[in-house]
């Protein structure tokens, strides 16, 4: 087998057909080359694998695999990392856009800054179409102020809380750090979890160039899975139907994120003190997950 690349970019899919050809040309065309390129396609039963096995044919650098049944989004996720090979690595949504620079800013910034563990562009918002969302608010605080800290536990602190989306999940991260992971969990909100344990390793850093494309769509897993039970289905389908907690269980993992992380002593147990607050934050939610949880849980669909 060849060296292995400097970046890698995994892309899990599944019934991907609408938007798949549009961000896989958007990674292919990086100006930074040296990457590589794998597809995980969740048993999709559309155009997804005729349009996959096409870009692998026509470029050495893309590697397609296929699962014989849905193992759902979680697993599929956490399967493209695990196959990788690379330094850094990027997760890509199919229905993603990412601009040619993107990979390569990414890795100037990682590779000045040894203290930077993900680095992400600015983004927008797009619609089916590919038209810009205007007035469409991505957060409740400014996104390059969240993992920019020096201190362990103040990144953790910022990314813990609620009233902001997680794009910054599709950056470009060191391997290394998100080998010391659970990744991606069977639960909803785990990307989450997953930056703020990240952030415990390392900085988070912004580059000042709009260079990523998140496209709002109809079709997207947060507008069709809303339920949490549904949406513990989409992460798992074989917890379909099975009674869930997942702010609980996001809770366990937090505390489970700053026992296994390297920060000081002084940082992981103001982390331990935050998130006492955070339960007392979040105590109807929890109680209101609770009950809810107990009650027998109605069937529903599944997807990945």
């Amino acid at each position: 087998m060849n060296a292995p690349p400097l970046v890698s970019i995994g892309v899990p899919v599944y019934n991907a057909e609408n938007f798949v050809e549009e961000a896989l040309n958007s990674l292919v065309r990086q100006t930074l080359t040296n990457l590589e390129i794998i597809i995980s396609d969740n048993a999709s039963a559309d155009r997804t694998e005729e349009i996959c096995r096409r870009f692998a044919a026509l470029d050495s650098r893309i590697r397609y695999y296929r699962n014989d049944v849905n193992i759902g989004a979680g697993k599929n996720y956490n399967r493209v990392f695990e196959l990788s090979r690379g330094e850094y690595f990027k997760w890509a949504a199919h229905d993603d856009v990412c601009a040619p620079r993107f990979i390569e800013q990414c890795a100037v910034a990682l590779n000045e800054q040894p203290d930077v563990v993900l680095a992400f562009p600015q983004m927008i918002d797009i619609d089916e179409n590919g038209e810009e969302i205007v007035g469409k608010p991505v957060t409740d605080y400014p996104r390059a102020q969240r993992g920019s800290s020096p201190i362990a536990r103040t990144r953790f602190r910022y990314l813990v809380r609620l009233g902001y989306t997680c794009e910054e999940v599709f950056g470009l991260i060191r391997a290394d750090v998100l080998r010391h992971t659970r990744l991606i969990q069977s639960y909803t909100d785990s990307d989450r979890t997953l930056l703020a344990e990240i952030a415990l390793y390392g900085r988070l850093y912004e580059v000042p160039e709009v260079l990523f494309y998140h496209r709002v769509h109809k079709g997207m897993s947060t507008q069709v899975f809303t339920d949490w039970q549904a949406r513990t289905s989409w992460f798992d389908p074989a917890k379909a139907g099975r009674r869930v907690f997942p702010l609980w269980r996001q809770f366990r993992e937090y505390l489970s994120a700053i026992r296994r992380s390297p920060a000081t002593l002084k940082d992981k147990t103001y982390c331990f003190l935050y998130m006492m607050n955070w339960t007392r934050r979040h105590h109807r939610d929890l109680l209101f997950e609770l009950r809810r949880g107990l009650r027998r849980p109605h069937s529903q669909h599944q997807g990945a």
